[in-house]
């Protein structure tokens, strides 16, 4: 039995899958805040409610102070931004740290030039 190749291959097979379930974090957080964020959006339809505000309030208390007025208002313009059906496609495919830095973007033409490269 060669020893170091059984080590090395079972280094790899572990790397590999962490990078899989990373991926597969990644993803499923983008979904879920997506989700959040059309919740968000079919919820504060009237202007001057300030559901994000109430909803962020109650949302650090039960929850976590992650989910603060602003990360709130992340996720609505996530949903806002994935609603754009030339954008979604590739924007599903990245993480939340990437969708992060393409939510300021308001040209569609420049989401995809970066989306692309």
């Amino acid at each position: 039995m060669n020893y170091y190749k059984e080590i090395k291959n079972k280094l790899i097979d572990s790397e590999i899958y962490a990078k899989v379930k990373d991926y597969s974090k990644e993803r499923y957080r983008v979904i879920t805040y997506f989700e959040v964020g059309k919740l968000l959006s079919d919820a504060g339809k009237h202007y001057g409610e300030d559901v994000i505000g109430k909803y962020s309030l109650k949302l650090m208390n039960e929850i976590g102070k992650i989910y603060n007025k602003k990360m709130l208002f992340k996720m609505r313009q996530l949903y806002i931004l994935l609603s754009n059906e030339k954008v979604a496609p590739l924007v599903r495919q990245l993480s939340w740290s990437h969708c992060l830095i393409l939510l300021p973007i308001k040209n569609i033409n420049e989401i995809n030039y970066y989306l692309k490269s």
